[in-house]
């Protein structure tokens, strides 16, 4: 999916620095500190409040840190990034074909360019086939279900993405079967594509499986490591207390 990687893989993708985020200068997470090398697989997790969507936002550059950095390492700077959104209500009613939604994630490198050029067409073809959504390109959006709808965004982040694909909640609202999937799909992409994937996530026992790495916010302090150091952590046993 990367094939055009721009980042050496030795040094880090995106880096944190005692960064200090909120809004309005209050502060919802304090000296937050961590670095992401190409390929990882981040886990997001947090009880609600914790920061964690604000966090994603800052990375994105749709926020900035009230302290401290934030920065992407990487040429394109935040045009490596991807992102999948958690989907509203109005999303999921949006009246589009399949292809038109997917071939939107071109739309930040078309600029006024008012089409699509051959090698865009078919790399879309083939996200869409890998994600196993190609025979549903001239379907209307609205009608498909919950998760094909959830693949078809993902297929857009995809076509957006070069090194970093970002995910806030993207099995709220699939049913056990899709959220599998969906995570299944997660795991590939990271694995035999390299993608780099970085995801918030309430399903905390499935996203730490394919993770290598754990972010875990709490209101007073904060956890990054591997899962295995995360399971010995005191802090693991909010979600994970002892039996």
């Amino acid at each position: 999916m990367n094939n055009d990687c721009c980042c050496d893989s030795h040094n880090p993708i995106l880096t944190c620095q005692a960064a200090t985020l909120g809004y309005e200068n209050q502060p919802v997470v304090k000296d937050l500190s961590f670095e992401i090398y190409p390929g990882d697989y981040l886990s997001i997790i947090g009880e609600n409040g914790s920061g964690k969507s604000t966090l994603m936002k800052t990375m994105l550059g749709l926020v900035k840190p009230l302290s401290g950095s934030i920065t992407v390492n990487c040429s394109r700077g935040n045009g490596c990034i991807g992102y999948l959104p958690q989907q509203t209500a109005l999303q999921k009613d949006f009246p589009a074909t399949v292809s038109e939604v997917v071939m939107s994630g071109f739309l930040m490198r078309t600029g006024l360019r008012p089409f699509f050029k051959k090698e865009e067409k078919e790399r879309a073809a083939a996200v869409m086939e890998q994600l196993g959504i190609a025979d549903l390109r001239k379907r209307s959006y609205r009608d498909l279900s919950g998760g094909q709808q959830q693949r078809v965004l993902l297929a857009r982040a995809l076509l957006a993405a070069h090194e970093i694909l970002m995910l806030d909640e993207p099995v709220s609202g699939l049913d056990p079967a899709a959220t599998n999937e969906l995570y299944e799909t997660l795991t590939e992409l990271n694995k035999k594509n390299g993608m780099t994937i970085i995801v918030i996530s309430h399903d905390i026992a499935k996203t730490i499986v394919p993770s290598t790495k754990i972010l875990h916010i709490a209101k007073d302090r904060y956890f990054f490591g591997t899962p295995a150091a995360y399971m010995a952590n005191d802090l693991s046993k909010i979600f994970f207390p002892d039996d």
